[in-house]
């Protein structure tokens, strides 16, 4: 009857449906041929949620496996703005702010975003959570992860670096052997409900692989030792910075490692670059009277002088070319072993004069001076040792007694422990091994040759010279009761503006013990310690204190069986 009463109407009806059916086809079509992939993808991540796998970031170890660098699991929270109301979001807010203790503009503003996920605080402290885990904010929940740890605080810290909040080594060894110590990311993948609940199925999984861990070969407790000795000195004499490393010279193992300034791995950000600097090999200066070993192994080893033989010592004043050169202390005749035991700058000089610089250069480089020494740390640099063609005619007066060369904390450790070790220079190194989780040996570092430095009969002569040297020279500030030591101190001006500065020093002392079976090769540096400043002074009681405290230790671990 409608039809009929109006066909002009129902035709335009007809019409209009088979346009709507023709666009929802054709609509339908282009959703089918053109968009199916992506939405099958949107619809397989709406319902399957995947989950990176934390793997367990290796543990880095003293050499007798105490743990100074390891992962905790700590619990970091979240929000789900966008499923919040205006009413929870302000609830939240202040709920986290007030177990926080703060903060409150700063997660309004995260909770403000139009996002599912956002962090409001990642991995934090223990007290939080726990203040926080059972309030069970609408929009807010926790994630457990897992956070670095360095038990032990400021200690080897210019050794073991610092990991970031993401566990990515930025220093030391956890950015150097970040590679081994993260390991691999695993994945698992979870059905979700139409309302994005995890239904717990699991769908695909692929475990993590844990990282691996890192041996040194510092001992956690000579370490404390070392650390200890150097902080009080660092303090009494008002230094600027100071270092110290104790070494193994049979087997060139860094048993002790320390800066000052320091900083603690857990709060990098709390401290200074300069803090987080390794100085010990990434410093170079100028060595002063320790340098004087060289020219004492060149001029034995060649035969140019005896311990005995008398050296006039110009009663302190001695022209080399253009330049005047002086002794703190005026000195007339003293024998070769009185020259390097009072540390007589013309006394060296003049047997470096005899040397010639081909030698004084030759010598300088069998102890690597102006070379790596191959510790493996990053930073390490060079130091200078100008070739003899580059030397002045002033030179052969300051070169030989530490001045125009410049050496690091490093290299004089090493200097010293080839003494010590007879003359055979040992590659220093500071990792022990790598072993994977389960705790088999990946790698494994052992004692290292280098070369031959002096022979055997030189070196035992040199040492009873250094040995001269603590026990009625410059150094009898390192002198102890029942152990022997040998050493050499030293007191350098630094350049500033040019000039050699006579109130900024760098002093140090380099030594062994005990001399006839030396189980520790130390260096003690201080940079611009004030009002003292005499190597023996400053750096020669750091020395004792640390080989007195070692030895008991190596005794009572001895005594102990371990």
């Amino acid at each position: 009857m409608f039809f009929q009463r109006h066909p002009s109407r129902a035709g335009f009806i007809f019409i209009f449906i088979f346009l709507c059916l023709a666009a929802f086809s054709v609509k339908l079509s282009l959703i089918q041929i053109f968009r199916s992939a992506y939405l099958v993808d949107k619809a397989q991540k709406q319902h399957n949620h995947m989950v990176e796998l934390e793997p367990r970031r290796g543990t880095i170890y003293d050499r007798n496996m105490r743990s100074m660098a390891l992962n905790v699991v700590v619990y970091s929270l979240y929000a789900d703005p966008k499923s919040m109301t205006a009413e929870q979001k302000s609830k939240a807010q202040a709920q986290v702010a007030a177990a926080m203790g703060g903060g409150s503009a700063a997660i309004a503003k995260k909770l403000a975003k139009d996002k599912n996920f956002v962090w409001l605080a990642r991995k934090i402290p223990t007290e939080f959570y726990d203040k926080l885990k059972d309030k069970k904010i609408p929009g807010i929940g926790f994630v457990k992860e897992s956070k670095r740890f360095y038990p032990n605080g400021v200690l080897a810290a210019h050794v073991i670096g610092f990991a970031n909040i993401d566990n990515i080594g930025l220093q030391g060894v956890e950015y150097e052997y970040d590679h081994l110590l993260r390991g691999q990311k695993g994945m698992a993948q979870f059905l979700r409900d139409a309302r994005q609940r995890d239904l717990m199925i699991e769908k695909d999984f692929v475990p993590p692989k844990d990282g691996h861990d890192v041996v040194l070969t510092i001992d956690e407790t000579i370490q404390f030792i070392a650390e200890n000795a150097l902080e009080k000195s660092f303090r009494k004499h008002n230094a600027r910075a100071a270092s110290i490393i104790v070494m193994d010279p049979k087997t060139g193992e860094i048993l002790a490692f320390a800066n000052r300034p320091t900083f603690n791995p857990g709060q990098p950000d709390a401290t200074s670059v300069e803090s987080r600097t390794n100085r010990a090999v990434a410093f170079f200066f100028e060595p002063g009277s320790v340098f004087k070993i060289v020219t004492a192994s060149a001029a034995l080893e060649e035969n140019v002088v005896k311990e005995d033989d008398i050296i006039f010592c110009e009663n302190g004043k001695y022209r080399v070319a253009n330049h005047i050169l002086g002794d703190a202390h005026p000195k007339g005749n003293l024998t070769f072993r009185q020259v390097i035991e009072q540390s007589s700058n013309i006394g060296t000089t003049k047997v470096a004069q005899k040397l010639g610089p081909a030698k004084i250069y030759e010598y300088a480089r069998r102890y690597r001076v102006g070379l790596k020494t191959g510790v493996g740390m990053i930073g390490e640099v060079d130091g200078i040792l100008k070739p003899v063609g580059r030397w002045s005619k002033t030179s052969i007066g300051a070169v030989p007694i530490g001045q125009e060369v410049t050496v690091t904390a490093m290299q004089l450790v090493t200097m010293i422990a080839a003494v010590a070790n007879d003359g055979v220079f040992m590659k220093p190194y500071y990792i022990k091994s790598i072993r994977d989780a389960n705790g088999g040996v990946v790698e494994e570092s052992h004692p290292q040759v280098v070369s031959r430095v002096i022979s055997k009969e030189t070196d035992r002569r040199l040492k009873e010279i250094l040995r001269g040297v603590v026990e009625n020279g410059t150094g009898q500030a390192a002198k102890m009761t029942d152990i022997s030591a040998a050493g050499k101190t030293g007191t350098a001006q630094k350049v500033v503006g040019g000039v050699y500065s006579h109130n900024k020093f760098v002093s140090s002392f380099i030594g062994f013990a005990p001399v006839e079976d030396p189980k520790l090769a130390i260096v003690v540096t201080f940079d611009e310690p004030h009002p003292a400043y005499y190597g023996g002074t400053v750096a020669g009681p750091v020395f004792k204190e640390v080989v007195e405290s070692a030895l008991k230790y190596f005794a009572g671990r001895k005594g102990a069986g371990t």
